[in-house]
Formats: C-alpha cells, structure tokens, sequence
C-alpha cells in the first residue's frame, strides 16, 4: 500500500461518507483527471473531513499527485480538492518494534 494512498482535503462537510466515498470513486476513476483502477476510499470524520484513496498502481497514485486541479463537482457545487501524498505515522511503540526486527550487522 506505501506510496499507492493519497490524502484529499477539501471536501464538503454535509454529504454521508458513502455518497462522498462514491463521488471521490467516480472523479479518481476517470482517466481526464489522470485516475485509474481503484482499491478503496476511506472517508474520515471532521471537521473538516478528508478522505484516503488508495490506487492499484502506483503509477495511479503518482499521476494525481502531479495534476495541479482536482474539482469535486456535485450539483452545481465545485469543491477544489487538495491531494497531498499519505504517510503514515508510527507510534513510538510502533518504531520500537520495527527496529528490534532489523538485522544487525
């Protein structure tokens, strides 16, 4: 999954997550907005809320990241959109445990 998740900001803060979630499927779908092949989209709760896509390929992923314009229209609504690449933070637990499997040498 590393690499093939990006953020998005920017979206309406009344629509139910399942209809935002099949909106942001439907705008990161097609290829004029230099999307592909889908693998999920979480909605997370706000305020503000913001959503996590993630793409089969990331080449997928790179492609939107690299578009400047991404407009979510619903209705007669335009939400300008900001897609930012998704890291994912560890916790110090986390970290401690990744570094005790690393071989040392």
């Amino acid at each position: 999954m590393a690499g093939r998740t990006v953020r998005v900001r920017g979206l309406p803060a009344g629509l139910p997550p399942d209809r935002l979630a099949d909106k942001l499927t439907i705008h990161f779908l097609r290829s004029r907005n230099g999307g592909g092949d889908i693998a999920e989209v979480r909605v997370l709760p706000g305020p503000p809320p913001c959503a996590l896509v993630t793409f089969e390929a990331l080449e997928v992923a790179q492609r939107i990241l690299k578009a400047k314009n991404h407009t979510l229209a619903i209705g007669e609504k335009h939400y300008p959109l900001e897609v930012t690449a998704h890291v994912v933070e560890l916790s110090p637990d986390e970290v401690a445990r990744s570094r005790q499997l690393l071989p040392t040498g």
